[in-house]
C-alpha cells in the first residue's frame, strides 16, 4: 500500500480550511468564476512559497514575496484572480494587490501581511481593484468545506479542466491531509512556469522547514515541466499548514520523511496535469537522460530537447525523427560525443550509437501515436540523470496564443 493514498475532497479537506470562488466579472466571459478566496481559521497556521525567476515579476508576486518575509512564515488567506496578471501595470499595479491584501485583512481580522495575492490571465492590462473589493463580503459568506471545490475552477485561463488533488496518510499515528489546486496551460517553463497552485495541510509544520520542504518539492516537479519554453511573470507555489491534525512535523524524522514525500506527490501530480493540459497539445512525454558526465551536462539535455520547436512538432505528427532529438542534444551546450547517444521511445531503439537503429516505421509510428511517451536519450558518458516533462506543439498553441482574450 502507497504510503500517500488519494480521496475525494478539496482544499478544505485538511482540517481548519474554507474556501470559494465567485464571477467577479474580471473575465471577459458572464459569470464566469474568475475570483477565489482560501482562508486558514489557525491563528498563527506556517506558510512558503515560491515564486517566479523572471525579473519581470507580477505585481501580487512582488507582495506576496514580502508578506512571507514580514510574517515570518505566517499567513492566513489567499485572495486569487483570473482574467488579469495585473503584471507590467507599474506602481498602480502594486496598490491594486495592496488594497485587495488590506481589504480582505479587515474582512478576516488579520493583519495585511498575512494575506497573499495572486493574478493569472492577460498582461499588460490595468486590473481593476473595485471588482475584487465589491465581492469581498459575498465570499465570505459562502466560504465554507462545500464550496471550496470551486476554486480551481476559478483559477483556469486557457486550462481545458480544473486541476487538483488530495492525499491522505498518517504520522505519528494521526490522520494527516494534503490537498492542492493548479492552473496553467501555456507560458510553461521550469524556474518555474506560468502557473498559480495552492497547497493546504493540516500538518504542523514550522515555517523554516515548510519553505525548505516546498523548494525540494518544487525542484522535482514544477521546475521539472515545460509547455513552450516560456517562463511567466505570475508564477507562484503557496502552502499553508494549519496544523489543525495535531501531527508535527520535525527536521530528520520518519515522518518528515514521509510529509516531504506527500508534498512532493501533491506537487507532481499537479505538475504532470499542467503539461497533459499544454495548450493545444495531444501528448505528454517523459523525457529521461541517462549516463551523463554529471548533473548539470543531464539536465542541460533534458531541457534542450524538451523545449526544441522540431522535436515538439514531430511528436505532434507522430513521427519517428530522432535525429531532431540528437541535434538538440547537441547543441544543449553538454559536452556529448553523438557517436555514443541511443534513443528510445516507449523502448523502441529509433537510435543507437549515434546512427539508425533498424526500426520498422510503422511500428515506430504507431509508438509515436500513443497519449503518453516515454523518451530515453542515453549519452553513455557517465552515471548522472535527469529528466522532464514535456508535450507536442499542434496548431491550436498557436490558435490560442493569437488571442489576448
Amino acid at each position: 500500500m502507497p504510503s500517500w493514498n488519494a480521496v475525494e475532497g478539496s482544499l478544505a479537506t485538511p482540517k481548519g480550511f474554507r474556501a470559494a470562488a465567485i464571477a467577479a466579472g474580471i473575465k471577459k466571459k458572464p459569470c464566469a468564476l474568475d475570483l477565489s478566496l482560501i482562508v486558514c481559521d489557525v491563528p498563527g497556521a506556517s506558510a512558503a512559497g515560491v515564486f517566479t525567476t523572471n525579473r519581470a515579476a507580477a505585481a501580487p508576486v512582488l507582495l506576496c514575496r514580502q508578506n512571507l518575509k514580514k510574517s515570518r512564515g505566517r499567513a492566513r488567506a489567499i485572495i486569487a484572480n483570473s482574467g488579469n496578471a495585473n503584471a507590467c501595470t507599474g506602481r498602480a499595479g502594486v496598490l491594486v494587490a495592496e488594497q485587495a491584501a488590506k481589504a480582505v485583512a479587515q474582512m478576516l481580522g488579520v493583519q495585511p501581511h498575512e494575506v497573499f495575492v495572486s493574478s493569472t490571465g492577460v498582461i499588460g492590462t490595468p486590473l481593476n481593484v473595485d471588482l475584487i473589493l465589491k465581492q469581498l463580503p459575498v465570499l465570505k459568506e459562502i466560504l465554507s468545506v462545500e464550496a471550496a471545490p470551486e476554486v480551481p475552477r476559478a483559477m483556469m485561463t486557457t486550462d481545458s479542466f480544473p486541476k487538483s488533488v488530495v492525499l491522505q496518510s498518517k504520522i505519528a499515528g494521526k490522520t494527516v491531509l494534503l490537498a492542492g489546486v493548479a492552473k496553467g496551460a501555456g507560458m510553461i517553463h521550469p524556474n518555474m512556469a506560468t502557473m498559480l497552485s495552492y497547497i493546504t495541510t493540516d500538518a504542523a509544520v514550522a515555517p523554516a522547514t515548510l519553505q525548505k520542504m516546498l523548494r525540494e518539492a518544487v525542484d522535482a516537479s514544477f521546475n521539472r515541466i515545460t509547455v513552450d519554453g516560456d517562463t511567466s511573470t505570475n508564477d507562484s507555489v503557496i502552502v499553508l499548514a494549519s496544523g489543525a491534525s495535531g501531527a508535527a512535523i520535525r527536521p530528520g524524522t520518519p515522518g518528515a520523511k514521509k510529509f516531504q514525500q506527500g508534498l512532493t506527490d501533491v506537487c507532481q501530480a499537479l505538475a504532470k496535469m499542467i503539461v497533459k493540459d499544454g495548450e493545444g497539445a495531444t501528448k505528454i512525454a517523459r523525457l529521461d537522460v541517462r549516463g551523463a558526465r554529471n548533473a548539470s551536462d543531464a539536465e542541460r539535455v533534458a531541457r534542450a530537447v524538451a523545449n526544441s520547436p522540431l522535436v515538439k512538432t514531430a511528436l505532434a505528427g507522430g513521427d519517428p525523427n530522432w535525429g531532431r532529438i540528437v541535434c538538440a542534444a547537441g547543441y544543449s551546450g553538454a559536452p556529448i560525443d553523438a557517436s555514443k547517444v541511443d534513443v528510445r521511445v516507449n523502448g523502441l531503439y529509433l537510435c543507437r550509437r549515434g546512427v539508425h537503429a533498424g526500426f520498422d516505421e510503422e511500428v515506430a509510428k504507431k509508438e509515436l501515436d500513443k497519449n503518453e511517451l516515454v523518451i530515453r536519450i542515453d549519452l553513455h558518458q557517465g552515471k548522472s540523470d535527469a529528466w522532464i516533462w514535456t508535450c507536442d506543439f499542434t496548431h491550436d498553441y498557436i490558435r490560442i496564443n493569437a488571442s489576448r482574450s
